[in-house]
């Protein structure tokens, strides 16, 4: 079982950019678990521990998170903060092999690949968490980011797992949504 220290849920509500309204205000919803890195200190091989954490506060935050969008969620991405006595292996191991399962979940879906972004940093340091369109992986108006951070974590031996959702794309799109070739 992760040993969770606390989470920390952000909501928040894009009204206009540069001065231009949303026609729909986009909500972006966030969780940070800050849990306890068992392999502080220590390589180890076998890092199961860790994917199973990832995906147990997968099912447990995913679905906050969704309540927290004013439409369905149409983007996601993930990511992790390790304190300075892992290696980025350990987030790697939270927010790859099995956290993707109960986000799709969340989201009703999800063909596209889950943006992911790790690091290894002190309490305070800030993670930008990429996301990406949960279907059209070359949905340009849906890849954006949002960056978070926590005070006081992460401690040396915690991760911060990040897990990252909206109901829309960037405000004022003019990239388009497909690649010109």
């Amino acid at each position: 079982m992760t040993e969770i220290r606390k989470i920390v849920t952000l909501r928040e509500v894009v009204f206009s950019e540069l001065g231009v309204p949303a026609t729909q205000p986009i909500v972006r919803a966030v969780g940070m678990a800050v849990i306890r890195n068992p392999f502080a200190g220590r390589r180890v091989a076998d890092l199961r521990a860790l994917f199973e954490g990832g995906a147990a506060l997968g099912e447990r935050i995913m679905p906050e998170l969704v309540k927290l969008l004013s439409g369905p969620a149409v983007s996601y991405g993930k990511g992790a903060l390790v304190g300075v006595d892992g290696e980025m292996e350990h987030g790697a191991a939270c927010v790859h092999p099995m956290l993707g399962r109960p986000m799709r979940a969340g989201v009703g879906g999800g063909q596209a690949v889950i943006s992911s972004n790790v690091k290894v940093a002190g309490a305070g340091a800030s993670l930008d968490v990429p996301l990406g369109h949960k279907d059209e992986p070359w949905s340009f108006e849906h890849f954006d980011t949002i960056t978070v951070s926590l005070a006081d974590a992460p401690r040396p031996a915690e991760i911060v797992v990040v897990m990252a959702i909206a109901d829309g794309g960037r405000l004022d799109n003019r990239c388009g949504s497909a690649p010109i070739r």
